[in-house]
């Protein structure tokens, strides 16, 4: 086979044959370098082939995304080198968060003697007991006379609009991926999204000092990636950054690292340009994020595209050209280290917070007063499963929280999809009925999960998927998931996934610690309750990942649940007397002194169908003396978390959600017929 090979410079490294054969890529370097090599059989390899070379030391790198085109040249637009806005984006559990910590210690945002806590840009509560992002979070540093925005965003797929709207802010991302797990599902989300804006991006490989990392394996794999995604050349001329997070290191090899993360900041000045603007143009600022303050009001978060904005400027808001009110701009903030710090006029290419604006939505463009026009609006893609909130109708309605009313429900979902764009809310059949979809389970759980916490009183049902019809055929959604498991459950877990409509379609080795990588594609309905039967099949070993493919044909029926519930048929406190008989039906949600009523759930049933108990019953007194009293042994009941009592239910149950309780019931309104 004949090739053609262009060099920037001296060949003076080693060559290594990449050991895949049926990998699209030919000749690659050793990790030091950047692979950006292909086979000429391949349809897209039309140029010969190009080797950038990086060495240890940080030589200045030419990277061809970061050079003007002919294009801006003639739109007479600049670009400000003072200025770089990056968002972080990969895989949940890749180490974006642990890495930004590294970023801004470094960059001295911290006193020396300051306290410090891990994953500092996690702030919100419940992303500190999750351990995930949730919320993309902006904040800045300064290397080199150089002002770096930082954009931390969520990694799970079902925050994935919080991604796509970020996006919009930035010029380049930083795409960390895992040195043992490669490309997961996530990523190519993510990517995918970063190269439709055409963004620069810089593969940060991250956990460089795992015993088990494959580099070299990463960065083929991430560059298959680029291809498969229809990346141009510019795009895969990208640079490769192996790091630490959590020891604060980084280099342009695995085997050489230095002491600190300068080689990052290097690359992260270098190959990602800085903010394209019209300077002299009229005002132009999308809304990308908004921020609620008790003092301040709603602050819209974005970068200014052109113009000036300037405090207690008069400006027009528009959504389109016909749509547009007046305001004005009270109060100006821009990002400097970790906080907001005022700010009397923002220059175009630099991400701003504004106040002053009470009725701002995500999408609308802050514009000049006279001459301003709208940016195009953000679009994020479709929901895909959805759920009924009610008010509470249990006998124990109020006992707990604050808001219960229709009204009081109404008004907070509506709220929340003012800042989530990728949520949707409707009205139900009933007036105290709303129908709310999201990107997932965990997407709308996060929602009820704050509601809760804030007071609300109310019922979910069970989630559902959103069907599309095509064609007077109908389409469901299907998800591509992703199992890594201990090659000693491996059978188990693909017999559960199997029986789930699921369809593999890749399986390989991870590294040397005995863990399989499986690849699904499944019905979305199929992944309804799959994460806990996955983690019993394999003794809480496996790890589930799983993100949107497309729509596709109805896979046919699927059975998520085998077994019924046990079902209280009487109000009261639970006793050890009937607990005791009670547990040999099955596995009990309650002890003994809890407080149920007539219908609610209080086990699963060890057979199909469902079962009503009397778990109140008490024993009966006699005057006769026992001459031993017998003892009660209980069974630890199960103690499910809102995310399982969620994925438990079926049709004809809800969850009951309180600020103190979740509790499962069966719904009065489609209630199943019960054994007795």
């Amino acid at each position: 086979m004949e090739m053609a090979i262009a060099f920037h410079k001296p060949l003076n490294s080693r060559l290594s044959i990449n050991p895949n054969p049926n990998s699209r890529r030919g000749l690659c370097f050793s990790s030091s370098l950047l692979y950006n090599c292909r086979l000429p059989s391949s349809p897209i390899a039309t140029t010969p082939f190009k080797f950038p070379f990086r060495n240890s030391v940080p030589a200045p790198i030419k990277c061809s995304v970061s050079t003007e085109t002919a294009k801006e040249k003639k739109r007479q637009l600049m670009r400000r080198r003072d200025i770089r806005n990056i968002a972080i984006v990969a895989h949940v559990d890749h180490g974006k968060t642990t890495l930004v910590d590294a970023m801004l210690k470094q960059a001295k945002v911290f006193r020396d003697n300051q306290f410090v806590q891990e994953r500092i840009m996690d702030s919100n509560a419940l992303e500190r007991e999750r351990g995930i992002t949730i919320l993309s979070k902006n904040t800045s540093i300064s290397y080199k006379d150089t002002k770096i925005n930082i954009i931390d965003t969520p990694g799970h797929s079902d925050f994935g609009g919080e991604v796509e709207r970020i996006l919009n802010m930035v010029e380049g991302v930083l795409l960390v991926v895992d040195s043992v797990e490669g490309p997961m599902p996530q990523t190519r989300f993510v990517l995918k999204k970063a190269l439709e804006f055409g963004h620069a991006v810089v593969v940060v490989v991250n956990k460089i000092d795992r015993p088990s990392a494959r580099p070299d394996y990463v960065i083929n794999a991430t560059f298959e990636l680029f291809i498969e995604l229809n990346a141009t050349d510019e795009q895969c001329d990208f640079q490769a950054i192996y790091a630490s997070g959590i020891k604060g290191k980084a280099g342009l090899s695995p085997e050489n690292l230095a002491d600190d993360l300068g080689p990052l900041f290097e690359s992260i000045i270098r190959c990602i340009p800085g903010p394209r603007i019209d300077k002299d143009g009229a005002l132009q600022m999308l809304a990308t994020n908004i921020e609620y303050d008790e003092h301040k009001g709603r602050i819209a978060i974005g970068r200014v595209h052109a113009g000036v904005l300037q405090k207690g400027m008069d400006v027009r808001v528009c959504t389109t050209e016909d749509a547009c009110r007046y305001a004005r701009v009270s109060e100006l903030f821009v990002y400097e280290k970790f906080s907001r710090v005022p700010a009397e006029t923002v220059e175009a290419g630099d991400i701003c917070a504004v106040c002053g604006i009470d009725d701002i939505q995500i999408g609308e463009t802050i514009a000049d007063k006279s001459s301003g026009k709208p940016l195009p609006a953000i679009k994020v893609e479709e929901p895909t499963v959805k759920m009924a909130f009610s008010i509470n109708t249990s006998p124990f309605v109020g006992r707990e929280g604050k808001y219960v009313t229709s009204r009081n429900l109404r008004d907070r979902l509506y709220r929340e999809i003012e800042r989530n764009l990728a949520m949707r809310v409707e009205d139900g059949e009933t007036a105290d009925t709303f129908i709310v979809s999201g990107r997932g389970t965990l997407h709308i759980t996060i929602l009820i999960e704050n509601m809760r916490r804030e007071g609300y009183e109310f019922m979910v049902g069970p989630p559902k998927v959103i069907n599309k019809r095509v064609d007077d055929k109908l389409q469901e959604p299907f998800e591509i998931a992703t199992v890594e498991v201990p090659e000693e459950h491996m059978g188990s877990v693909v017999e559960l996934l199997g029986k789930r409509r699921g369809q593999m379609f890749d399986m390989q080795g991870v590294g040397s610690e005995g863990t399989t990588l499986l690849k699904y594609k499944i019905p979305t309905r199929g992944l309804l309750g799959l994460r806990n039967a996955i983690l019993t099949a394999s003794r809480g070993t496996a790890i589930l990942n799983t993100i949107f493919d497309s729509y596709g044909p109805w896979a046919g029926d699927i059975t998520t649940r085998d077994q019924g519930s046990l079902v209280a048929f009487e109000e009261g406190s639970t006793t050890s007397y009937a607990l005791f008989s009670s547990q040999e039906r099955g596995q009990m949600f309650v002890g003994p002194g809890v407080d149920v009523y007539k219908g609610q759930i209080v086990g699963i049933h060890q057979r199909p169908g469902d079962l009503s108990l009397n778990v109140c019953k008490k024993k009966a007194a006699t005057n006769v003396r026992s001459n031993k009293e017998q003892t009660v042994v209980l069974d630890t009941p199960l103690d499910y978390s809102l995310d399982d009592c969620i994925e438990y239910i079926q049709e004809d149950e809800m969850v009951e959600v309180t600020p103190l309780s979740i509790r499962m019931c069966k719904n009065p309104k489609l209630a199943k017929k019960t054994r007795r």
